[in-house]
């Protein structure tokens, strides 16, 4: 085994690397930029050194020389499956922990790959790669709806679907801006959509004796854009025959290559047809969702492809790995899914994260850390394993249900309720149950408690900070008088005593009330009978309450505040939207669709702003002219001005006269 490893990674996996790094003796060393100086992998690593970029192999072999490494783990994203990275280790006398050039570099090109796996007899989708000329005719022959995706890519960044042919030139020109920029490679691949699918792929093992494994299936069918949720292994709709089948045809795919580590073979399986598979693409690395494996065969992948890349053989047999339970991964993200999934940024005010039997989480997440939009909006994994699979999801929902990350917006709650669908219960699932489903949640609104619980954290913080005799707990002389607030729109009222030093009071929240309301120790409090225990913390304005998974970011106003905003903000009466457009996460100006001057209408594309390796699309409002307030490649703010829409009058539109009242 080595004595030392860099970890050429950030985030979970490179926390979740060092800790096995550290199980087995070795030393890890870490590597981060200056936006991930207070990261919690620095902190864990027992060395870090400093980057310009994750995506430099100059640095990082130049960082593991320095370091003494013998070893560089490439973890996932980023170099993980770039061959340039596996030639310049071993031109320094390292040693990659990854196969070798030669599957690199031939999984790494999807259309290579699939001429290649289709040659050893494992049956593809239609598709091809697009060379910039003759892309229609290409379409064309293949036929609609298609999918579009890069061809060096991974996780769902740049694929699109396309089922009008007027829309293949918008979808082939941002695939290509997003490749560019996550991979460095922006050669885009057409395939034939398959309707209806579902995402299994299976896990491989091999060492450099020609001997190969596979350690099961996972389902990975719950996607949005592409991109993984939830995960779980074994798959609920494969029976054991296939499961034979499709892990020996993975394990040829590996041997047609030489491949050598821990890697991945990824299939389309019709639902209505589950014993035919279709080979979609390798991934020549560690995945996100390995936990589950692991879980179910009680094997450490990691250990392994640092015991294979020191030269070991594999001790298992095939006949030897045995599926145990079920276990099943939700990915938290730094997202707002009441905002259609804009990423959010933010700093962790306060973390709470669960534990328990069958509970594991694979996390980067320490309190105090700022998530910015340079990097993954993955901050975490959730992982639970069960006797059954209705266990499983019933544990992972539990643990869930602990998870509290206050400070910015995730997707714990959405991550809920997709547990909680019928047809997710059932196993009932392919990779558009998402895209279907969403449209139909109904976000969590805060409950009393929750409402109490930010009152109470007002009026704590308000005594505290108390100079006059007018304090934030209405004491005044004369009669006894409620007072009120108002939580993100909900009216409040407060009846009684301070409420924070033991006294007790009375509440009304909303339609709710009066409601008895006794404090107990720090925290908590007793809201007619029952003992809430709610995580709560200030930050200016935000008052942010956790409950259930939940994360809710109130502003707590004063019935006096509330009527100085109400007076403060004009009437737009039948007036169109706001004609300010502004941008609605931080990121970078890709692309400008418009020019100051130019006639827009509603809906029309003005811009397009990259964050978090993703690109979003800024529409006009309202009709009217556009003026730019920013240009291409520009760093925005959350909520920055891109665009004004001044109002002007044109053919087609009538302007009815406005009357005041």
């Amino acid at each position: 085994m080595f004595d030392t490893v860099l970890v050429a990674n950030r985030g979970e996996i490179a926390c979740r690397v060092v800790a096995t790094l550290h199980r087995l003796g070795v030393r890890a060393v870490a590597v981060y930029t200056e936006a991930d100086r207070g990261a919690l992998h620095v902190r864990r690593a027992d060395e870090a050194l400093l980057v310009e970029s994750y995506l430099s192999i100059d640095e990082v072999v130049r960082a593991a020389t320095a370091s003494g490494a013998q070893a560089v783990h490439p973890g996932y994203g980023f170099l993980s499956e770039n061959p340039d990275l596996a030639r310049a280790c071993d031109a320094a006398g390292l040693v990659f922990v990854g196969p070798g050039v030669k599957a690199l570099e031939v999984m790494a090109d999807k259309v290579r790959a699939k001429e290649h796996v289709a040659a050893a007899g494992v049956q593809v989708i239609p598709g091809v790669a697009l060379t910039g000329t003759g892309d229609d005719e290409a379409a064309a022959r293949l036929g609609y709806p298609l999918l579009v995706k890069p061809s060096a890519g991974g996780g769902g960044k740049g694929m699109v679907v396309v089922d009008d042919p007027a829309d293949l030139p918008a979808a082939l020109a941002g695939a290509r801006r997003v490749a560019a920029a996550a991979f460095g490679d922006d050669t885009l691949l057409l395939e034939r959509l398959v309707r209806s699918p579902r995402h299994i792929e299976v896990q491989l093992l091999a060492d450099g004796f020609e001997h190969v494994i596979h350690l099961g299936e996972r389902e990975c069918s719950l996607q949005r854009r592409h991109q993984k949720v939830i995960e779980e292994a074994p798959s609920p709709l494969l029976d054991v025959k296939t499961r034979v089948r499709i892990g020996a045809a993975a394990c040829d795919v590996a041997r047609s290559v030489g491949y050598v580590g821990a890697g991945t073979v990824e299939f389309l399986v019709s639902d209505e047809a589950p014993t035919e598979f279709f080979f979609m693409e390798m991934n020549t690395r560690l995945q996100v969702e390995h936990p589950v494996t692991e879980l179910v065969t009680g094997l450490d992948l990691v250990e392994w492809q640092l015991r294979v890349a020191a030269g070991e053989p594999l001790a298992l047999q095939q006949e030897q790995v045995v599926l145990t339970g079920h276990a099943v991964e939700a990915r938290v993200y730094a997202e707002d899914p009441a905002r259609d999934f804009l990423p959010s940024a933010g700093t962790v005010l306060l973390l709470e994260e669960p534990t328990g039997e069958g509970v594991r989480v694979d996390s980067s997440l320490v309190e105090g850390l700022h998530v910015g939009p340079a990097y993954d909006p993955m901050l975490a994994k959730v992982v639970a394993w069960a006797p059954t699979r209705g266990e499983a999801i019933a544990r992972l929902d539990a643990a869930l249900s602990r998870t509290t990350v206050l400070g910015l917006r995730t997707n714990v709650d959405f991550l809920r309720a997709v547990l909680a669908d019928a047809d997710v219960r059932a196993g009932r699932l392919d990779t558009g149950l998402l895209g279907r489903l969403i449209p139909t949640l109904v976000p969590r609104a805060p409950s009393a408690a929750a409402s109490v619980a930010a009152v109470l954290a007002r009026r704590g913080d308000a005594r505290r900070g108390a100079g006059s005799a007018w304090r934030g707990d209405g004491w005044r002389l004369g009669d006894a008088c409620p007072v009120r607030y108002d939580v993100g729109g909900v009216p409040v009222s407060v009846m009684g005593g301070p409420a924070t030093d033991g006294s007790d009071a009375t509440v009304t929240v909303g339609d709710a009330g009066p409601l008895s309301l006794r404090p107990l120790a720090p925290g908590s409090f007793e809201l007619d009978g029952v003992v809430h225990r709610l995580p709560v913390v200030t930050d200016g304005p935000v008052t942010w309450v956790g409950e259930q998974g939940s994360a809710f970011a109130l502003r707590v106003r004063t019935r006096r505040e509330w009527l100085a905003e109400q007076l403060l903000s004009r009437a737009r009466g039948d007036a169109p939207a706001d004609p300010q457009v502004r941008a609605p996460m931080p990121g970078t100006v890709v692309s400008i669709d418009v020019a100051s001057g130019d006639e827009v209408v509603a809906g029309q594309v003005l811009l397009t702003i990259e964050a978090m390796k993703m690109e979003h699309r800024i529409t006009a409002p309202c009709d009217g002219a556009v003026t730019l307030s920013v240009r291409p490649a520009e760093q925005v703010a959350l909520d920055h001005v891109v665009a004004t829409i001044t109002s002007t009058p044109h053919e087609g539109t009538r302007h009815e006269p406005r009357t005041d009242p």
